[in-house]
Formats: structure tokens, C-alpha cells, sequence
């Protein structure tokens, strides 16, 4: 070892990891390798199933009792595997860190946050009773949660998304370990909350000098952040070293597929759209037929959305909550609108009010000509065949006990379209549409991939022709690659079919991707509205702009008080 490079702090070497199960021995980790120096931070990148976050709950003896793990995890030279538990429950916490994906699912629903804290720095002797109050006060100030005493006695609920992702990492990070282990720790936050958490993680890792083993499946965040990389495919590491050497030049053609699907803020629209692949023929016609002096024909709108309000009274207090304020925006008919805005910007609000889930306190929706809020039974009806969502996890929008093909066939069946034979040649077109096996329709949610569950899905939703399709956050939970075959289905449909879509994403690389226009909301309202190219190009608003810097790997250089540069 020279003088200039120490020893490391995380060394796996040749880890195994097989699962006992019903059928036999499955294996997910095959002879893995990575090392990891002091105070440095290291990512490990891949798509869902590709052994991430294994590798990581194996070098920490978390994998369930049924994993049979071989080989070798150092850490500052000290064998990890084959510990006894209790010796591991020592280094958990004190000298490994971990920083969960799903804050609502690691958090205790019944413990308030000042109390979990505690128990974390009470557990490794960090604190006395006597001055553990402190301590958590100071831990989650440390965090960047503002006005800590008094949030430390609330619960997790009464936290936003972001606020609980920072509870984490006040817990994480309370004993000051010399390694953390960020699993997937902002891909469900917006871009400019992930960019504050990850330089809270920063900060707080430099100061501790604590290294990080940082799982992702966004190459951007990883370029950023990391400075080495380990890629992982099936199991395997197919490529490691240098984090940007590494992404700009990649040797493994599963590293090449990765990059190549990493959705960017400076690509261009992925697949044309039934809008967008027929603006050159419009232009083309509206050149022949309408004199040069004579304005062109106003544009054929699915959707007019005039001056919509969204107002909730709050408890205990006379001021209302504006949840949307005088929205207004339009969807030309065959064309993708994407909305685009921090967590409680009125994105969501303002679709559930469009699919008719929630009535707007005031303003004007218009579908077809149709002002949605007069519509009769029999026009509800209708307009509900021809308007249907897509959401963001598909494996909850899903019922579990439902074969795949009853889930597809089911609306057939509410709206009484076609006979038993006709409905089953409809679900099996249906399945060729999107990609996926006819031998899929016996199986359940639970025996699919992500991706695979997003694609039941949107077969779902395409069963009664719809014309406008509503996807909320679609593709926000799925790795790049599924991503990315997602993306592209949606716009082959679109051209295919002729589908509007109102797309709803906190990523704005996707976005660039999808949409032919962007609206920018910020607090319920509508800062910004144009089309895609000119909101990625030369953004007006500083909040746009805001956003747009706040994209990890983001190739634009975006002058925040100036255009994009």
C-alpha cells in the first residue's frame, strides 16, 4: 500500500449471494467485487433486478434468512459476513449509516421523528438521557430540517416528502459512521428537493468524513455525485472505475445500453407524436390554401382549461389553500402537455380535477367543446371512456387478486363492450399493443416486473379507445432502460392512435422527452407555459430556470439570472 492511497474502508471481494426457494436455489449475486476509499463516495448503478441494493443489504447482514451469502465484506479490515448478529447490530448504525429509498415505509408511522432520532443515538451510546433532547434537536437542525425542536415532536405524517427524506438522514447519520449507504434516496422527490437533500448528504458526509455507497438508477445523479462507479447487470459487475470516464466512454455494451436510455434535458423529442409528425403536412396545407395576409385556423384543442381554482378550507384557520389559482392551459388534439413543478405545485390536483375525481371550486374545463362540469349521466359516461389515467405505481393501481387479464378486460366489462369472445381478442390485442406475451394473462402484479405492470397498465387504459390519456408520473419509479421502453411505447401509441396526452412528471429530462409543450407551476399556479423546445432552450421564468439547474448531469448550463446558456 503506498503513502498515497490508503487502505479502503468498504472492500467486497468475490460476494455470492443465491436465495433458497420453493423450486430450488436462485442465485442474484455472482462473485461481485468493489472498493470503497475513506471519505469517498461510490455508486453503483443498473436497472431493477441487476443485484444493487442485495449487494448492499448482504455486506450489512440485512438479507432475509433464506440468502446464502459467500465470499468477503471488509470493512477497515474487519470481516463483516459471519459475524454474529449481535456484533453486527453494534456496527449498524455506529459505523454504517443507511438512508432508506421509501421514507414512509422505514419510518414509524406510531413514533414521533424526535423519538426515533433519540432511539438511534440512545442505542449506541451517543447520548445520555439527560441530554439526548439536545442532541436530537441538533442532529435534525444538522439535517437541514428547520425549526427542529419543535418538528422533533411530530409525527411522520405531518412531514412532507422531503422533510421525512431529511428525518432519515438525521438518523442515518446521527452516530457519525464512517460509511453510509444512500439506497435510492431522492428518486421519488422532484428535482429541486432532490438537489437540497443530496447536498445535505454532501455536507454532512464531508464534514464526518463518512464515505458513501450511493445505489441509483439515474446516471446523471450518479455523475455528479460519485467519483467511482460499479455498474451491475444480472448479478454481475460488468464495469467499474472512474465515475465521469466511465459514463463518457463506456466499454461494456450494457453500460452503453444504460447511457444511451438516460433520458436528457438536451435531447430532442424521442419519438414524434400523432401532433408533432403532422405539423409539416398542416403547415404544408394551411401554406396552400390560406392567403399569407389571413391568420391561421386556431388550433383543434381536446382540452381548454380556463382560469381553474382549486380552493380547500383549512382547520382551525381563516385563510383558505389555494391548491390551484387560475390554471389555464391547452391540449391540441394528438399532442402531449406535460406539467412540471415541485411537490404541491397543483400538478396532481389539477389533473384529478380534469379526470373529474375532485370538482374545481371555480374555472372552466372543456373536453371536445364540452364544458365538463354540465355533463349528465350519460355524458359523464362518455366523456369517462374517453378520458382514462395512467399512474405512477402501477403495482398499487393494480388489484393484486385480478389476473392480468381481468385487469385489462375489466372496463370492457363496466361499460358492457362486446361479447365474452369479443372482449377476449380485444385484451389480446390489447397485449400485443404493449408488448407483452399473451402467456402473461394468467399471471398476477405480483409475478411482473415494474415495467411489466406499467404496460398492463397503460393496456388498461388504452381497453376503451380512449382519446386522452392522463399519466401521472408514469415512469418516475422504473430504472433508465424500463424507462426509457416506456417512453418510446408511449409515443408509438400516440402516432399509432392518434392519443393526447397530459403527461405529469417532476422530471424534467423525461419531459424533454415526451412532451410537445411544458406549463411550470410553482405554489398553484402557471409561471410559464410554451413549447418544449422553448422552455428547455430559453426558459423566461426563474423558477424555470431553477428547475432546470437543479437536474443532476443536467447538460444545459442555466444562468439563473440570465437565459440557458
Amino acid at each position: 500500500m503506498t503513502d498515497s492511497q490508503p487502505a479502503p474502508l468498504l472492500e467486497i471481494s468475490d460476494l455470492a449471494v443465491d436465495f433458497k426457494t420453493m423450486h430450488g436455489e436462485v442465485s442474484a449475486i455472482h462473485s461481485a467485487s468493489l472498493t470503497l476509499q475513506p471519505g469517498r463516495t461510490l455508486a453503483i448503478v443498473g436497472e431493477s433486478g441487476s443485484g444493487k441494493s442485495t449487494t448492499a443489504m448482504a455486506a450489512i447482514g440485512l438479507l432475509p434468512s433464506n440468502a446464502l451469502v459467500r465470499g468477503s465484506v471488509r470493512l477497515d479490515g474487519r470481516e463483516l459476513l459471519g459475524l454474529p448478529e449481535p456484533e453486527l447490530q453494534k456496527i449498524r448504525g455506529k459505523h454504517i449509516g443507511m438512508v432508506p429509498q421509501d421514507p414512509m415505509s422505514n419510518l414509524n408511522p406510531v413514533s414521533k421523528i424526535g423519538t426515533q432520532v433519540a432511539e438511534t443515538l440512545l442505542a449506541h451510546g451517543m447520548a445520555t438521557k439527560k441530554d439526548v433532547d439536545a442532541k436530537v434537536v441538533a442532529t435534525l437542525e444538522a439535517a437541514g430540517i428547520p425549526d427542529a425542536k419543535a418538528r422533533a415532536k411530530m409525527y411522520p405524517h405531518e412531514f412532507s416528502g422531503g422533510l421525512r427524506q431529511r428525518a432519515l438522514i438525521a438518523i442515518g447519520l446521527a452516530c457519525r459512521p464512517r460509511l453510509l449507504i444512500a439506497d435510492e434516496p431522492t428518486s421519488a422527490l422532484d428535482v429541486t428537493v432532490q438537489h437540497v437533500i443530496l447536498d445535505q448528504i454532501q455536507q454532512m458526509t464531508e464534514e464526518a468524513g463518512t464515505a458513501v455507497l450511493l445505489i441509483t438508477h439515474d446516471l446523471g445523479l450518479a455523475a455528479e455525485r460519485a467519483s467511482e462507479l460499479v455498474v451491475m447487470h444480472r448479478g454481475h459487475v460488468v464495469e467499474a472505475g472512474n465515475a465521469k470516464q466511465l459514463l463518457e466512454d463506456p466499454q461494456h455494451p450494457y453500460t452503453r445500453s444504460l447511457v444511451a436510455a438516460a433520458p436528457s434535458v438536451a435531447a430532442a423529442r424521442l419519438l414524434p407524436g400523432a401532433y408533432t409528425a403532422d405539423l409539416e403536412e398542416r403547415a404544408k396545407a394551411a401554406a396552400d390554401v390560406i392567403p399569407e395576409d389571413m391568420p391561421a385556423e386556431a388550433a383543434d384543442n381536446i382540452v381548454e382549461i380556463r382560469d381553474l381554482t382549486k380552493v380547500y378550507k383549512r382547520r382551525g384557520s381563516r385563510e383558505d389553500f389555494y391548491a390551484t389559482k387560475n390554471v389555464s392551459l391547452e391540449i391540441p388534439r394528438g399532442s402531449t402537455v406535460a406539467i412540471v413543478g415541485e411537490s404541491g405545485s397543483g400538478k396532481t390536483t389539477t389533473a384529478r380535477m380534469l379526470l373529474k375525481v375532485i370538482d374545481p371550486t371555480s374555472g372552466t374545463m372543456l373536453f371536445d367543446g364540452q364544458d365538463v362540469a354540465t355533463l349528465d349521466k350519460a355524458a359523464l359516461d362518455d366523456f369517462r371512456q374517453r378520458v382514462q389515467p395512467v399512474f405512477q405505481d402501477p403495482y398499487s393501481s393494480l388489484n393484486p387478486m385480478f389476473t392480468v387479464g381481468r385487469i385489462i378486460e375489466e372496463p370492457l366489462k363496466a361499460y358492457k363492450r362486446g361479447t365474452p369472445a369479443e372482449r377476449r381478442a380485444r385484451v389480446q390485442e390489447l397485449m400485443e399493443q404493449v408488448a407483452l406475451p399473451v402467456a402473461m394473462l394468467r399471471r398476477y402484479p405480483s409475478e411482473l416486473s415494474g415495467g411489466q405492470r406499467q404496460r398492463v397498465a397503460i393496456a388498461r387504459a388504452l381497453a376503451l379507445k380512449p382519446e386522452l390519456i392522463v399519466c401521472d408520473e408514469p415512469v418516475s419509479a422504473l430504472d433508465v432502460l424500463v424507462q426509457d421502453q416506456i417512453l418510446k411505447l408511449l409515443g408509438s401509441l400516440q402516432k399509432e392512435m392518434g392519443l393526447s396526452y397530459l403527461f405529469i412528471s417532476h422530471d424534467l429530462a423525461v419531459v424533454r422527452l415526451i412532451s410537445d409543450f411544458v406549463c411550470v407551476m410553482k405554489d398553484g399556479e402557471l409561471v410559464e407555459a410554451a413549447s418544449s423546445e422553448e422552455i428547455f432552450t430559453n426558459p423566461r421564468h426563474p423558477y424555470t430556470r431553477r428547475l432546470l439547474a437543479s437536474i443532476p448531469g443536467n447538460e444545459l448550463r442555466i444562468d439563473l439570472d440570465g437565459d440557458a446558456a
